[in-house]
């Protein structure tokens, strides 16, 4: 489902209709996890498409003159490597007197 050559908008409807389907909850365990994770990779690509429209959207110069100018950037200027995201894990000390619960 998650091709490379879909239009973001096209990528968008999948994602949509992904959600959908998990909203009903209508679906074993299997199927949902699969849904879920072709969704995963709709949105970040649709995320990255997003980015990438972005950054050509803010290659903005001033001219002679102190007005904003678009300039034409490189398709490989949009690629730039990304770096890793660090996920956060919350962890609980095993502390009797400061127990949550």
């Amino acid at each position: 489902m998650a091709e490379k050559n879909k239009t973001f908008e096209t990528s968008l409807m999948d994602l949509e209709k992904i959600v959908r389907e998990l909203e009903q909850g209508d679906l074993s365990l299997e199927e949902s996890l699969k849904l879920f994770e072709d969704g995963v990779k709709l949105s970040r690509q649709c995320q990255e498409r997003l980015n990438q429209a972005e950054r050509r959207i803010e290659v903005l110069l001033k001219d002679e003159n102190g007005n904003p100018a678009l300039q034409a950037i490189q398709p490989e200027e949009l690629r730039e490597e990304r770096k890793p995201t660090i996920k956060k894990r919350i962890t609980f000390e095993d502390d009797e007197d400061e127990s949550p619960f």
